[in-house]
C-alpha cells in the first residue's frame, strides 16, 4: 500500500479528534464516502455532533464549506442561485447559491419542500448545476452532508425515493459514553477546539487517495457476494424495491474506499458487513415503511447472516 496514502489518512483522523470526541466509526464512514465519491445523510437528534464533524472535516482538508438551513420557505434558487439584471452593467449577473462550494452541509433537508429538495439532485448526481440553460461545473469534490432530525416529524416532507439513492450512506452520530461527554466538558469548556483547527492536507491529497482506493483489489468470489447480497433484497418477501444496480455500484466504490482507510489495499468480509447497512438501507422499500429506518437495518442484518459466504485468501490476487 502506498506508504503516502497512509500518512494522509492517518493525519486527517488525528486532525479531526482534537475537535470530535469519539465517532471513529462516522468518521471513517464519511471519509469513505469522500474518498468514494457519494454523499451522506446523517440522521440524528439535534446537538450530536453533526454540523462540527462536517466543519472539522472541510477544515482539515482546507476545502471550501456552505451551509443551508432548509425550510419550509426555502426556494430553489436559495440553493443554486439565479440571474439578475445589473442596472449599473446594464446586463445579466449570476449570483451564485451555496451549492457552489466545495463540502456543503444540508442542514435538516426534509424540512424544505419537495421542489426545494430536488433542487440538488443534478448537483449530487453530476457534480453541475444548471441556472436559465446555463450549466456550471461545480468545484471538485463537492461532497454533500445532508442532516435530518428522526424523530421530529412535524412540518417536515420525506425525502423522496430518488433522492435518498443519490446518498451513498445514511449514517447516525449517536450518543456519546460517558467517558466522551466528560472530555466534550472538558475539551469544550473554555473555548471552541474549531476555531484553532489547522487544515492538514490539500485537494491533491484526497486525489492521492481516490486513486490508491480505485486500486484495492476485490476478490472475485467477494464481487459475488456482494451481488448475491443485492438480489437477496429484490427477491425477499419483506421488500417493496429491492436495491438497484446504483446501490450496488455504492457498496463497490465504498468498499474499496473504506478498505484503504483500514489500511488495506484488499477488501475482506468484514467490510462488506460493516458498510452493508449504512449503503443499502435507506434504498429499500419495505412494507413497515412507518418504521423505515429500523426495519431496513434489521432487514439488511437478517440478510447478512443468511447469504452464505465462501472463505478464501482475500488479498490473493488471481
Amino acid at each position: 500500500m502506498n506508504p503516502i496514502a497512509v500518512e494522509i489518512i492517518k493525519t486527517i483522523k488525528t486532525n479531526i479528534r482534537n475537535v470530535i470526541v469519539g465517532k471513529e466509526k462516522t468518521t471513517n464512514l464519511l471519509l469513505t464516502a469522500l474518498i468514494a465519491e457519494g454523499h451522506v445523510l446523517l440522521e440524528d437528534v439535534p446537538g450530536t455532533g453533526k454540523t462540527l464533524l462536517a466543519k472539522s472535516l472541510a477544515k482539515s482538508m482546507s476545502l471550501a464549506f456552505q451551509r443551508i438551513q432548509f425550510t419550509p420557505d426555502l426556494l430553489p434558487s436559495d440553493v443554486t442561485g439565479l440571474n439578475y439584471f445589473d442596472q449599473k452593467k446594464s446586463e445579466f449577473v449570476l449570483q451564485k447559491g451555496p451549492v457552489f462550494t466545495q463540502i456543503l452541509l444540508a442542514d435538516e433537508i426534509n424540512r424544505a419542500t419537495p421542489r426545494t429538495q430536488s433542487s440538488l439532485l443534478e448537483s449530487m448526481e453530476e457534480r453541475q448545476v444548471t441556472i436559465d440553460g446555463e450549466t456550471y461545473v461545480l468545484e471538485p469534490p463537492f461532497f454533500v452532508i445532508a442532516t435530518q432530525n428522526p424523530v421530529e416529524t412535524e412540518g417536515t416532507y420525506p425525502l423522496p425515493e430518488a433522492q435518498l439513492d443519490r446518498f451513498l450512506m445514511q449514517v447516525s452520530m449517536g450518543y456519546p459514553t460517558k467517558e466522551e461527554e466528560l472530555e466534550i466538558l472538558d475539551r469544550f469548556g473554555k473555548e471552541n477546539p474549531l476555531d484553532t483547527l489547522k487544515p492538514v492536507c490539500t485537494l491533491k491529497d484526497l486525489t492521492v487517495l481516490k486513486q490508491e482506493a480505485q486500486h484495492t483489489y476485490v476478490h472475485p468470489i467477494l464481487k459475488s457476494y456482494l451481488v448475491d447480497l443485492i438480489f437477496a433484497t429484490r427477491q425477499d418477501s419483506q421488500i417493496l424495491n429491492g436495491v438497484s444496480p446504483r446501490g450496488s455500484l455504492a457498496l463497490y466504490r465504498a468498499l474499496r474506499a473504506y478498505a484503504l482507510l483500514q489500511g488495506r489495499d484488499f477488501v475482506v468480509p468484514e467490510d462488506i458487513k460493516e458498510l452493508a447497512v449504512p449503503v443499502l438501507a435507506h434504498r429499500l422499500t419495505t412494507a413497515r415503511s412507518f418504521t423505515r429506518s429500523s426495519s431496513n437495518r434489521e432487514t439488511i442484518e437478517r440478510l447478512l447472516s443468511t447469504v452464505p459466504l465462501p472463505t478464501e485468501d482475500w488479498g490473493k490476487r488471481l
